[in-house]
């Protein structure tokens, strides 16, 4: 694959619609997200809670196919704000199951691309590790999201200019277009 095939172009706002927050209220808990479109990102946001056994907030994309190749990685161009996110994939449309994740981390502030292989997301379900999951098969990945379930309460703000599917070789690299908001 040579050219980036565009999974998110956040300068469209209508894409950042089609996300929904799931936080920990689903278990009780009491942290809260959104998503929103603001300045040609999808902005994640909220807060998050450790009371009554929470402690993650996520939102998730309506479920399509999402045409990844076979081979390669996922590159988020994104400004994070020092906190540690997940990127995570699904397979099945419904609600609850498998999800495939890895780190996303960006230091507070500048725009960077972050490059993830598809090797890096791991299987797990309900939060912990599901060994006996098939290997990730990106062509069947019918949902993107982001989550915050780093173990610190307070508020939380990642700010999503791209989504794009790259070949796994391809770098990290600080981005050279228009900084997100």
């Amino acid at each position: 694959m040579s050219a980036p095939l565009v999974i998110y172009d956040f300068r469209d706002g209508a894409a950042a619609a089609g996300f929904s927050p799931i936080d920990d209220a689903v278990m009780g808990g009491r942290s809260w997200s959104r998503a929103l479109a603001a300045e040609g990102c999808l902005v994640f946001t909220g807060q998050v809670s450790l009371e009554d056994g929470g402690g993650f907030a996520s939102i998730r994309s309506r479920p399509r196919r999402l045409g990844l190749p076979a081979h390669g990685a996922l590159a988020i161009t994104a400004r994070g704000d020092g906190r540690r996110y997940k990127v995570n994939l699904r397979t099945e449309e419904a609600f609850d199951g498998v999800t495939w994740q890895a780190v996303l981390e960006l230091p507070a502030g500048g725009v960077r691309t972050v490059t993830l292989p598809f090797t890096a997301f791991e299987p797990r379900f309900r939060g912990r590790p599901a060994p006996q999951a098939a290997p990730l098969d990106p062509v069947q990945v019918v949902t993107i999201g982001f989550l915050v379930g780093d173990r610190q309460a307070g508020t939380f703000r990642l700010e999503v200019a791209r989504v794009e599917a790259v070949a796994a070789e391809s770098p990290a690299r600080p981005d050279a277009t228009p900084s997100p908001p």
